[in-house]
């Protein structure tokens, strides 16, 4: 399966709507609309085009020459401004495939061969053990776990804190 990152285009934004309307949101941020309208799309894509490369950059996922998610990296801001954070999601029939594992791969090196930034941090509630494994297996390491820090759903998670420095090599 051939996996490649590639940026976000206007001409995207009905194939963003479908995506975002169809991922399975658990474990995702309420950041993400829903539903996810064409004025969300708007914004996001524009967002994107004034700040890739700048303060973080923004892929969508393909698979076999089909979008099938969204991957992030964003630069934190102040005293923390040589941090980032990683955020993505795949559609559920894509899941398991080892589509996200090589994504992550992908985009931890761009962000740190363009961003000036020296970690990436992955925010991970504690049962979504798919995405921490994910992150393990792109040598992040777990740091620590902030104990009742989400709610989401009328439901009160652990927050795994997972970090991933920047090697000299890249």
């Amino acid at each position: 399966m051939k996996i490649e990152l590639q940026k976000w285009l206007r001409q995207d934004k009905h194939a963003l709507i479908k995506i975002c309307n169809s991922v399975e949101r658990t474990y995702l941020s309420n950041r993400l609309p829903n539903p996810y309208t064409d004025e969300a799309a708007d914004w996001w894509l524009e967002m994107v085009a004034e700040n890739d490369g700048k303060t973080g950059i923004f892929r969508k996922i393909i698979a076999d020459g089909e979008i099938v998610g969204n991957i992030s990296v964003e630069k934190k801001s102040d005293v923390y401004s040589c941090d980032s954070e990683i955020g993505y999601f795949i559609l559920a029939e894509k899941y398991s495939k080892g589509i996200m594992t090589e994504a992550v791969r992908q985009i931890c090196a761009l962000a740190f061969s363009t961003l000036d930034i020296t970690r990436i941090t992955g925010l991970v509630y504690e049962p979504n053990v798919a995405s921490r494994k994910v992150l393990e297996k792109n040598d992040f390491v777990l740091e620590g776990v902030m104990k009742n820090a989400v709610t989401k759903n009328g439901k009160i998670y652990d927050l795994c804190v997972y970090g991933k420095i920047k090697q000299a090599d890249i």
